[in-house]
């Protein structure tokens, strides 16, 4: 397929005669050149990968009429994304398949132009009438010298701070917000602290200590979890707290070895009904509330789960898990001691190396795929940033750009809603701990 890449003469410009020697043809030989590096290192042939998910979705279609979508979700800029798009367009038609409206079409194909950390990805999903969803892909390696865009990154991931302390923060629960948060139950190792927002500024309502019988292990972690009956579920090494029922804060705690919840709040209720990514027509799935068994002197979970995911109900030791709804069956991800995130569907347990850090977790939203999972980077010196990812299929697509926390995490969990979560660091510049809220936004 033949694409020209150039820039526009300027009008009027190659009609003026120029003299050999002058200094203007000087000046513009070498600007050719220059011209001639630039789109050299810019341009890039896509020629290969637009054949092949051509191919891969005609053998699927069949010849005939098809709506096509395409989006880009990946750190490619506008132009290079037009690009692809009509070199799609041009070797789908190429394929036999002709482009009409949603209503006139014997099948829709949506095509996405995703990424992973060391490749393009583009993924079409293709739907025909009852049948399930299929689903194709192709790679493309990144071109030495094609500069990384974030104009087209579909989602925005926000940090909202809520809460500073000297004192080690395990988590934050907000629990009243109109829209921002106004009341704030904050958790560290001795006692649960309630602020309301007055005047601006936070104010300590109620106070009740932790007790336990056996010191804290060193890198202590806790979760909030919101009840139903009550205010508060507190999760521990070794210890569960339940607050009163009443208006007054009250805590009951006993040593405890039950397992911490991995699905809270509205993503859960014992087996919640939520629309899955892909899913033909809408067809609801169930997301059991899956726990995880966490170990008493250490600061991760056995894998020991419960009541497991499909024939696993062990995996290998875990800081941090997330999950993604499919079609058939939610695929879990597991933040393990080893440094790999494991991919586990019921079926088959896969272990890979994503150059995330220790701390994961899911959201539901309105954006993008409906699902995504925020992780921390890994590896940076000067502190951890945390980002959106998407999961067309196992190789997770960046959405959001970083989000810097200015220190160490500490601490990443869903909220009791299900569609933000909660993150704690520790700040580089002073070694307080700061709580935020990580909540991800439709890019317009």
């Amino acid at each position: 397929m033949h694409r020209a890449v150039y820039n526009l003469a300027i009008p009027n410009m190659l009609n003026c005669p120029l003299r050999s020697g002058s200094s203007l043809t000087a000046a513009l030989r070498t600007s050719f050149l220059v011209l001639g590096f630039v789109v050299g290192v810019w341009a890039a042939d896509w020629n290969s990968p637009e054949q092949q998910l051509a191919r891969k979705v005609a053998a699927v279609t069949g010849p005939g009429a098809v709506a096509l979508t395409v989006e880009n979700r990946s750190s490619l800029g506008r132009r290079e994304t037009e690009v692809i798009s009509n070199g799609l367009r041009a070797a789908l038609e190429a394929a036999g398949l002709r482009f009409v409206k949603p209503e006139q079409a014997a099948a829709t194909v949506a095509i996405s132009l995703s990424e992973n950390s060391s490749s393009y990805v583009w993924v079409a999903e293709i739907r025909q009438g009852a049948n399930e969803v299929a689903v194709v892909m192709v790679s493309a390696s990144r071109p030495e010298g094609l500069p990384v865009s974030h104009e087209s990154v579909p989602l925005s991931l926000r940090k909202i701070p809520l809460w500073v302390q000297e004192e080690r923060i395990l988590d934050v629960a907000v629990l009243e917000e109109n829209p921002a948060p106004e009341q704030i139950a904050v958790l560290d190792a001795e006692k649960i602290a309630i602020y309301r927002l007055q005047g601006g500024k936070w104010q300590q309502q109620q106070a009740s200590s932790i007790t336990h019988a056996r010191p804290w292990p060193r890198d202590l972690r806790g979760r909030l979890v919101p009840a139903k009956d009550h205010l508060l579920d507190v999760y521990l090494p070794g210890v569960f707290c339940r607050s009163s029922a009443g208006t007054t804060l009250a805590l009951t705690c006993h040593e405890s070895d039950d397992p911490w919840p991995l699905v809270v709040g509205s993503l859960s209720g014992g087996g919640a009904n939520f629309p899955s990514f892909g899913a033909v027509g809408g067809s609801p799935l169930t997301i059991t509330s899956m726990r995880g068994f966490f170990a008493p002197t250490r600061n991760f979970f056995t894998g020991a789960l419960t009541p497991g995911v499909g024939k696993f109900t062990t995996v290998a030791k875990y800081y941090s898990a997330a999950f993604v709804p499919r079609d058939k069956y939610v695929l879990w991800l597991f933040a393990s001691v080893d440094g790999q995130v494991h991919m586990v569907d019921g079926v088959s347990d896969v272990a890979a190396r994503l150059r995330w850090g220790s701390d994961l977790t899911s959201v539901r939203t309105s954006c993008g795929a409906g699902w995504q999972v925020i992780a921390t980077t890994a590896g940076d010196p000067d502190g951890d940033a945390v980002r959106a990812f998407e999961f067309p299929d196992r190789d997770p697509v960046a959405v959001s750009a970083p989000v810097d926390l200015a220190g160490r995490i500490t601490a990443l969990w869903t909220e009791g809603k299900g569609d933000s979560a909660i993150a704690v660091a520790r700040s580089r510049e002073t070694g307080n701990y700061e709580a935020f809220r990580l909540a991800i936004a439709c890019n317009q």
